[in-house]
């Protein structure tokens, strides 16, 4: 897998830990919420980079209390029609005001690729074979949009008003 992150592919300093693994040897983990849970009185005091993955049936809030602890929230989508990770992504910036990276992983297509963006996403895990041109197409298919997002771009609404 590749990593789209501002227009371009860069490494990845991330590294996924399955739960039966043990985190606290590893720099940058990204574990999933059932290691959190497991180790969280040991994560809590590391004084490390720590992401977590978010399967599409975990709600942010299930961490909302312990958020600031992370640098890195990954939303996992399982298949193409589940469509949890927008939802999940938007309310991690809107009501919990996660500034740091929250990354699509899974089943991600290019023609999602600006609802990502537009939702809260700011990485990106895809496919090594992908030709770059078509994501940064895809960033600007749409030119007005209909509904205000995370983006903070105008819509249409708000440009008939000013």
């Amino acid at each position: 897998m590749a990593l789209l992150k501002g227009q371009e592919i860069v490494p990845d300093q991330w590294s996924r830990v399955d739960e039966l693994d043990d985190p606290l040897g590893i720099d940058h983990p990204i574990i999933t919420l059932g290691s959190w849970r497991k180790h969280e009185e040991q994560l809590t005091h590391l004084n490390t980079p720590l992401g977590i993955v978010l399967e599409s049936e975990e709600s942010p809030i299930l961490i909302s209390n312990v958020l600031s602890r992370f640098s890195l929230v990954a939303l996992n989508f399982p298949k193409l029609s589940d469509g949890r990770g927008f939802s999940y992504a938007r309310l991690l910036r809107e009501r919990f005001n996660f500034v740091r990276e929250v990354r699509a992983v899974g089943e991600i297509r290019r023609d999602q690729y600006l609802f990502l963006l537009r939702c809260g996403f700011d990485a990106f895990e895809i496919d090594d074979s992908s030709d770059l041109s078509d994501w940064h197409e895809a960033a600007r298919e749409v030119s007005v949009f209909y509904q205000p997002s995370s983006d903070r771009a105008p819509w249409v609404a708000r440009r008939r008003h000013s």
